[in-house]
């Protein structure tokens, strides 16, 4: 499905909830306590600013008795969507977001990895699949980037382990070129990024990578990632805890000043290393 077509489906999505919450004579308050949402998010479903999840599509189809039509219209269009059923929301947020902080403990965040670097990780993680679908993943991948492209860019903060400047991800000619974009999206002041020392040892949320979102109308929100899995949450408590480990993590970091020639040095090496072979 185009994107044109796709993003035609939402709408016809919103419309039909607004459609149907008012048919059953429900507020989007109402609506929002049956299905475990506020109503400021049933208002943004009707937008179409926000998708709704599977399971607050199924509750909504419950609260509104409608047959499992919503359900019906999210797995349609979900399926047909660039990326991963778990990682959808999250991507649809990222171009909502007014800032992003972001914890990589292994990798380079997607948001930040050039062509070759994703072609690697894809290839890693589906070693049996097709060139064409590898290719789809990676167009998927660089569309993603062009938000720290747009002039209303989100404010874009990350903590790096220095674990994900010593995997050479590719092979050292990808690393080189890798860290040599990073540290000129550092330069052009696209990205506020530190690196967080080996050598700091154990610290909170260790090895969990995290991604925290703020909107300009809407409650903060985290997504985190395990094995091909993830999760959105948004409950004001929980995101409090994580906001907190964040910080714990960003003050444990080396300064930006600090972490751009670490950066630089690291793809020098990668430059030699890769010349001498």
């Amino acid at each position: 499905m185009a994107n044109g077509s796709r993003q035609a489906a939402w709408e016809f999505f919103r419309a039909e909830l607004k459609r149907r919450r008012e048919d059953a004579g429900f507020t989007q308050v109402e609506l929002g306590t049956r299905v475990f949402v506020s109503g400021g998010y049933i208002g943004q479903f009707e937008q179409a600013i926000r998708k709704p999840q599977l399971d607050v599509a199924q509750r909504i189809d419950e609260a509104l008795q409608t047959d499992g039509i919503f359900e019906r219209m999210w797995r349609k269009l979900i399926k047909e969507q660039t990326y991963t059923e778990y990682f959808a929301h999250a991507a649809e947020l990222e171009r909502l977001a007014t800032e992003i902080c972001e914890y990589a403990p292994a990798v380079v965040p997607g948001l930040l990895q050039t062509r070759e670097y994703a072609q690697a990780m894809f290839l890693a993680g589906n070693p049996l699949a097709t060139d064409e679908y590898i290719e789809e993943l990676i167009k998927g991948r660089l569309e993603r980037t062009r938000v720290l492209k747009d002039a209303t860019r989100p404010m874009y903060w990350v903590v790096l382990h220095e674990t994900a400047l010593r995997v050479p991800v590719g092979g050292p000619a990808v690393m080189a070129h890798q860290l040599d974009h990073i540290a000129a999206m550092m330069r052009q002041r696209k990205v506020l990024l530190q690196v967080l020392p080996i050598s700091a040892g154990a610290h909170p949320a260790m090895g969990k990578m995290m991604k925290l979102m703020e909107f300009e109308d809407a409650p903060p929100t985290v997504y985190t990632e395990g094995v091909f899995s993830g999760s959105l949450l948004d409950e004001p408590a929980l995101v409090k805890r994580i906001q907190a480990s964040y910080d714990h993590i960003r003050a444990a970091a080396l300064s930006w000043e600090a972490s751009l020639p670490l950066i630089e040095s690291a793809a020098e090496d990668y430059r030699q290393c890769a010349s001498a072979t």
